[in-house]
């Protein structure tokens, strides 16, 4: 008697439904990007021609094509307008990717990358730094500004997973209120710089509202290999944050030394969320909607909630860029308005949702 074994296609159909569906994701993610990219090259307060810019952009590629703006249409291209696409692009992708771990690592749905400190921290830093004037550098001509707040974004954290380690063991629950307790005191430290220095208030609210109107290459240079090496971390632990969601006791049965795991997802996350913070302020709410959005589409795996939060976080980010320069043209709305008039109902309906279910 033969028995015939069907395909784990066949037998998975649900699996197989579940894997088009995620792939569709990121080819619509990819589009996505590409074309919010392509629309924030082509839209402000100066116009180019759209076939121009798309025979610029091409021009890069071997025997397509050549440019046809004049000088000043490609030095508004390239050094306006492409480098601050880039910088959200970059950004977008390191606050995404971020929330998405650590909503696996803390095991909660409304944890973001600011949860253990960062943004405090980071605004600790930049006050610092506006008060001592940002004209001045660190180092070997490097600004002051992103130095302090990513500084400062680094230490809020290590100084809550210290205090959460105080606390017995390093819990979720621990790391939580060390995170609550430090950004509490850093905070009240910021608002006492503040208030003793109040000619620096204006710049400090246009830092902590996020920015990219200063965008250029040299923050893109700045940035970019920490979220490389971030990103890549974070997406190599996905297959781990999927054990360390059944519950440290369980996943420490499996052979996973959670402590650990989670140690090198916040350091990883924390780098991206310091350096994303440190050349664009602090943009709120992409850390929690962008991985939220994504699984209700994909599911709960972070083996691709993590690289799909990073395109979508991309995408995202270039998207409400584009709505901060045209709602109010020819001025700006500061794109920390952008993400929070977004991202404040979506949080909203999500604690509704939440409640619904509990």
């Amino acid at each position: 008697m033969s028995a015939s074994v069907a395909p784990a296609s066949a037998a998975f159909p649900g699996a197989r439904a579940a894997r088009r569906r995620r792939i569709a994701v990121v080819v619509a993610g990819v589009a996505i990007v590409g074309s919010s990219a392509v629309a924030a090259l082509l839209i402000g307060p100066v116009r180019l021609d759209t076939a121009g810019v798309l025979r610029e952009l091409f021009g890069w590629v071997p025997f397509v094509g050549g440019s046809s703006l004049d000088e000043r249409e490609a030095t508004i291209l390239w050094q306006l307008r492409a480098p601050r696409v880039a910088l959200a692009c970059v950004v977008g992708s390191c606050l995404a990717v971020s929330g998405a771990a650590y909503q696996g690592a803390f095991r909660n749905p409304l944890a973001d990358p600011y949860l253990l400190g960062a943004a405090a921290g980071a605004g600790l830093g930049a006050t610092i730094a506006l008060v001592s004037g940002d004209g001045g550098t660190f180092g070997v001509g490097t600004p002051m500004l992103p130095v302090a707040s990513f500084v400062g974004a680094l230490g809020g954290v290590a100084v809550a997973y210290v205090l959460g380690g105080s606390m017995g063991g390093r819990t979720t629950t621990g790391l939580v209120l060390a995170g609550v307790a430090v950004a509490s005191f850093l905070t009240a430290v910021q608002t006492f710089v503040q208030q003793r220095n109040s000619d620096t208030l204006r710049e400090v609210y246009t830092w902590i509202l996020g920015r990219l109107t200063t965008a250029g290459w040299s923050d893109v240079v700045l940035v970019l290999p920490y979220a490389v090496v971030s990103i890549v971390v974070l997406l190599a632990h996905g297959r781990l944050l999927d054990v360390l969601s059944v519950g440290d006791d369980e996943a420490g049965s499996l052979g996973l030394r959670p402590t650990r795991v989670r140690l090198a997802v916040v350091v990883a996350a924390s780098l991206a969320t310091a350096a994303a913070v440190a050349v664009a302020g602090l943009i709120g709410f992409v850390g929690i909607i962008v991985p939220h959005a994504v699984r209700m589409v994909v599911g709960s795996s972070n083996r691709w909630v993590v690289p799909l939060s990073a395109v979508c976080g991309a995408a995202f980010l270039v998207l409400a860029d584009l709505v901060a320069r045209i709602v109010v043209a020819p001025g700006e709305l500061p794109i920390g308005v952008v993400t929070a008039l977004i991202g404040a109902p979506f949080f909203a309906w999500l604690l509704r949702r939440s409640g619904r279910v509990t």
